[in-house]
């Protein structure tokens, strides 16, 4: 049983954007630590929505963080993910991960070392975070808690499918050049690609990233990469499908495992955009 109180979002302000209502709160995660989080919600409709939980991506920009659910990146498309997804009829929200937006002041490496002095894990407390803002989110009244997304780009996109396999309440997923095994990546030697936060020491010694992934079915998830993708080498994602396929089958679920491979490179495209759209219209 988990020690933490009963999670609580406290409202800091309220404004009305096009389409949708951005309200901005704080999260209490643990640790003593109050997390920002954006939550839009669609101007037409009374509710409950179903919740898209966004996951923002990692970029080298730490300033930006949860501001990337309103404001695009420039490797993402337009409109942005509140826009789209309230013009859809869903909820979305979307928190500061540790070290991003208004939870930042150190450097990814100071706090990996000062973790690791103390036994735990920077993506572990990343994972825990979005569990607790799940959590609180589906206590919402205006929230449908039996039909909660998730999705997100890059370090947003590993987060989606974490989070899935830890949570059966995650109904639908969908990664957007996310899609990274570990094996593969070390042969390759893109290790350098990517940054400290996500490194789990002993990980591999347990489980393959097939292992985790393989977790999410039967839920309907869709992976989205880019064939030119060095942070996810098309091996790697080549071996994940070939790999998931085969369990989707064997839980009679072939059709809502579904992997995108798109031209280009880390990057979301238009059709990247209006492939999980359809996706989760269908699904959620």
């Amino acid at each position: 049983m988990s020690s933490l109180p009963e999670p609580r979002l406290e409202l800091l302000r309220s404004e009305t954007r096009t389409g949708y209502r951005l309200d901005t709160l704080l999260l209490e995660v643990g640790d003593g630590e109050l997390a920002p989080v954006d939550v839009a919600l669609p101007l037409q409709g009374e509710g409950p929505f179903p919740l898209v939980i966004v996951n923002h991506s990692h970029g080298g920009d730490y300033e930006r963080g949860r501001r990337e659910m309103t404001v695009s990146s420039s490797y993402l498309q337009q409109p942005s993910y509140a826009e789209a997804l309230t013009g859809m009829g869903y909820a979305a929200c979307c928190m500061d991960m540790r070290l991003f937006g208004d939870r930042g002041g150190r450097t990814e490496s100071e706090l990996f070392k000062e973790l690791l002095w103390q036994g735990k894990v920077l993506w572990g407390l990343m994972v825990e975070d979005t569990l607790r803002l799940a959590d609180a989110m589906a206590s919402r009244e205006d929230i449908d808690a039996s039909r909660i997304g998730t999705l997100g780009m890059s370090m947003g996109g590993l987060m989606a499918w974490w989070l899935a396999a830890v949570d059966t309440r995650i109904r639908v997923v969908v990664d957007i050049c996310g899609q990274v095994d570990a094996e593969t990546l070390i042969m390759k030697r893109g290790l350098d690609h990517h940054g400290l936060y996500s490194y789990v020491p002993g990980l591999l010694q347990a489980f393959a990233t097939l292992d985790i992934q393989r977790l999410i079915a039967p839920r309907p998830r869709m992976s989205l990469n880019g064939r030119s993708d060095r942070l996810c080498p098309l091996e790697g994602v080549q071996l994940l499908d070939a790999g998931l396929r085969e369990t989707y089958a064997e839980a009679g679920a072939a059709g809502s495992w579904q992997s995108v491979i798109g031209g280009g490179g880390h990057r979301e495209t238009a059709e990247m955009r209006a492939r999980w759209q359809r996706f989760l219209r269908e699904h959620l």
